[in-house]
């Protein structure tokens, strides 16, 4: 159950936020209501603006696309990396709930309807088809499965951008150069494959310079994308997940809580 959910919450909102489940434009809005609202808990319309509008746009930019989003100063790092992303959870709907702040009454009803009929929806199977005996089993379970794959969630985006360079929106270089620099790449891996999807794990970098191809296109591209870069002598980066968890443990108050240094690139702006 876990692992399903892990699929729905992370690959099929990711997928869903850019569009990529359907050619039709009314059909990708309603399956961005149906995986980032209902099985997400989040507001689809938020959701997109984040991470296609700002998080995409602005990749590594300061004050915009810096990732900033993810980071909570006053967290010591054994709980920021290994506690309290088990709280994502709980965490996730109250967020939406604070986007939801100077939007029409009908969206705000439509969303809070849909994160709603979500989590009464898994409550109700558990209850009436699975068997558990108790509301507190059932909403147990719930956290429980809906936790299970939290903590590489929160370490994948933060691994992939924090700690690459950095640029000023009012000198930032061209996009080439902002995502060769700003993004990075970590190895294969079954599971991490699995629920996140090639363009969130191996082919990070490809899917932020073309963002609208699949994960399994991102995966044809990528040695050509390799290639390329390693030809014009631009960075290709890529790291394994233990190596950026060690650098984050270690250089924790320089990643995830003092300000960010501006990176200028010379001779390529």
């Amino acid at each position: 159950m876990g692992v399903a959910h892990a699929v729905l919450t992370i690959k099929g909102t990711h997928l869903a936020s850019h569009g990529a489940l359907s050619e039709s434009q009314a059909w990708a809005k309603v399956w961005a209501v149906f995986f980032i609202e209902i099985c997400g808990s989040f507001s689809a319309r938020a959701g997109v603006q984040g991470h296609i509008k700002m998080h995409h746009a602005h990749t590594n930019v300061i004050g915009l696309g810096d990732s900033s989003v993810w980071k909570v100063p006053f967290l010591p790092r054994i709980v920021y990396l290994f506690i309290a992303p088990l709280a994502v959870p709980i965490i996730t709907p109250l967020v939406a709930l604070g986007y939801l702040k100077g939007h029409s009454l009908a969206h705000v009803v439509q969303t809070v309807l849909m994160v709603t009929l979500g989590l009464y929806s898994q409550y109700w199977l558990l209850i009436n088809v699975s068997g558990f005996n108790s509301a507190v089993s059932a909403l147990l379970c719930m956290l429980v499965c809906r936790a299970m794959f939290s903590v590489p969630y929160i370490h994948v985006n933060i691994f992939q951008h924090i700690g690459l360079p950095m640029f000023s929106p009012t000198s930032r270089p061209k996009r080439i150069y902002q995502m060769t620099h700003g993004v990075l790449n970590l190895p294969r891996n079954p599971v991490l494959d699995w629920l996140f999807g090639h363009s969130l794990i191996n082919c990070h970098v490809e899917h932020h310079l073309f963002p609208f191809l699949s994960d399994n296109m991102c995966l044809k591209v990528k040695p050509i994308v390799s290639k390329y870069l390693t030809e014009k002598q631009l960075p290709y980066q890529e790291d394994s997940y233990l190596s950026r968890l060690r650098i984050f443990f270690h250089k924790y108050q320089e990643l995830m809580v003092f300000a960010p240094p501006i990176t200028e690139l010379v001779g390529v702006q």
